[in-house]
């Protein structure tokens, strides 16, 4: 099975080439298709302690936690997006790399005591590699979502080869765990997100503007203009519009400066202004959510109001205490919406006519403590 898969994909990897080098030219991937596709500055890791490796960027801060407490361990970190790679960097006495792709891991693993992988990367050469060197592999976080279950079993006899070279899985919730060993995963356990210990770091403290903050967080294509055509906002608000993709900010800025002339109200990008006087704000920098989620009253959580996407995590703005509002779609984050108390949960069409003073402010209900987890990862014994 592992010939075959190596052969097959090694195929599509010379059939990608032109389309890689021609990727490799826009900003949003030219350091991870260079470093992933064509090894440019991606050596070995030397240490052989702990590995991580996390997708992006809300999973790299997911493991922030886990990794503060294993400050007297080795720790390498393997990243798959360049937003995730950004930051990876700022986690201090680690070694980073972004992840090769699957044709050359054969070459470019060596020995650890243990991979840690996060959520739902099942790279197969990743695990295979990892256990003809004799590492221990655990996988945390899993989850398989209600709409990508049906392809998982499509393909079970494939994943039961993959989860057969993984040791340990941490599950984010029963069900999660039932999907997984149906797919042929051993050893899970039910542990929760552990996004939920996750503590946001606010990078810049903006003043609080005497005003009521609206925070239009991790918004996808159409729906700024699906919210925008229903809420209702009094004459004092901000509104601070912030796009889940840097690469649409041209386009949300486009259509954020020409609805702020239509209705009359004043306009600015942060980029430009951080004085929060405007009506509407767009966000068009990297790295602000949290710092903006810290100076607002209301959150309208993006990514589910519109099927498919499956919502966003709303511990990073629970934590401030903020109230939260968010579409129905919120299916790749069932472990973490029960953790919030007080979201308020609407279809698109009932913002114009909701009641802000009447919401409640969030809190976050419990977190998850790490022993465990951190246990298993250095191979103590309880």
């Amino acid at each position: 099975m592992g010939i075959f898969y190596y052969l097959l994909v090694s195929s599509l990897y010379i059939l990608a080439i032109p389309f890689l080098l021609y990727l490799s030219f826009k900003k949003k991937y030219k350091d991870s298709i260079l470093a992933r596709f064509f090894l440019k500055n991606s050596p070995k890791f030397e240490n052989d302690d702990i590995w991580f490796h996390a997708c992006s960027l809300g999973e790299v801060v997911s493991i922030i936690p886990i990794i503060d407490n294993l400050k007297s361990h080795k720790i390498d970190i393997s990243v798959i997006t360049q937003t995730g790679y950004k930051r990876a960097k700022q986690i201090e006495h680690c070694t980073l790399r972004y992840l090769p792709f699957e044709i050359f891991l054969p070459f470019w693993i060596k020995k650890h005591k243990t991979l840690v992988v996060v959520e739902a990367e099942l790279w197969p050469m990743l695990f295979v590699v990892a256990k003809l060197r004799g590492i221990k592999t655990v996988l945390i976080n899993a989850r398989i979502s209600d709409n990508s279950y049906s392809g998982y079993k499509k393909f079970s006899w494939f994943y039961r080869w993959v989860f057969s070279h993984i040791d340990k899985v941490f599950a984010q919730s029963q069900i999660d765990k039932e999907r997984l060993e149906s797919l042929g995963a051993k050893c899970v356990e039910v542990f929760g997100n552990i996004k939920n210990s996750s503590t946001p770091v606010v990078s810049r403290h903006y003043a609080k503007p005497n005003r009521r903050v609206i925070v239009m967080a991790s918004s996808h294509e159409g729906e700024e203009e699906l919210i925008l055509e229903n809420l209702k906002l009094a004459v004092d608000d901000v509104l601070i519009v912030v796009p889940r993709h840097p690469e649409r900010f041209k386009s949300v800025h486009e259509y954020m400066q020409n609805y702020a002339k239509t209705k009359k109200l004043s306009y600015a990008k942060l980029s430009e202004k951080e004085d929060f006087s405007q009506n509407i704000i767009l966000c068009d920098k990297m790295g602000e959510l949290i710092n903006l989620y810290a100076i607002c009253d209301i959150v309208i959580l993006c990514g589910s109001f519109k099927d498919g996407i499956g919502g966003h995590n709303p511990i990073e703005c629970a934590y401030f205490n903020t109230k939260i509002i968010s579409g129905p779609y919120v299916f790749n984050q069932k472990a973490l919406f029960p953790s919030v108390e007080n979201i308020k949960i609407c279809q698109v069409e009932e913002l114009g006519s909701m009641n802000f003073e009447n919401l409640k402010n969030t809190k976050i209900k419990q977190t998850r403590k790490m022993e465990k987890l951190i246990n298993e990862i250095i191979g103590k014994k309880i």
